[in-house]
């Protein structure tokens, strides 16, 4: 894990065992190596939108696995960020899909796969079609 930022801007792959998954307030997925977290020699981050390219990898706590993926730094802090499942390797090969009522901003209203109700709709369109139609300037 250390030797990663030697190799900053080369692809790699990288092999650990995936010691805990945390998720920041955004739904981005951190797999961390080692004990410090973030500030061991290296982190895979999965952005929550990539969450379902990639799958359910709060499942990986605990496995070994092979992290494929250009190394680079944020906040001084080597990291491959992972977009696609083919990235992951070894255990990690066979990852559950993220389940559908699963939300991953926990922030909105609506989860993936619901729709809002009409009455949302109304609230927001207050409107008819028919006012919307009708030029106020003509007489009736």
């Amino acid at each position: 894990m250390e030797e990663a930022a030697k190799h900053v801007g080369e692809t790699a792959c990288i092999h650990g065992k995936v010691l805990s998954v945390s998720a920041t307030s955004s739904g981005t997925q951190l797999l961390h190596f080692c004990e410090a977290g973030r500030a061991c020699g290296f982190s895979a981050v999965v952005f929550s939108q990539d969450l379902r390219w990639v799958g359910d990898v709060r499942s990986l706590q605990g496995k070994e696995v092979d992290v494929q993926g250009k190394i680079h730094l944020y906040k001084g802090h080597p990291e491959v960020t992972v977009h696609d499942a083919r990235q992951l390797q070894g255990e990690a090969a066979k990852l559950p899909a993220i389940p559908k009522n699963y939300d991953v901003s926990k922030q909105s209203k609506f989860s993936p796969g619901q729709r809002p109700s009409s009455s949302h709709k109304a609230a927001k369109y207050p409107h008819s079609a028919a006012e919307a139609l009708t030029d106020p300037s003509e007489p009736e």
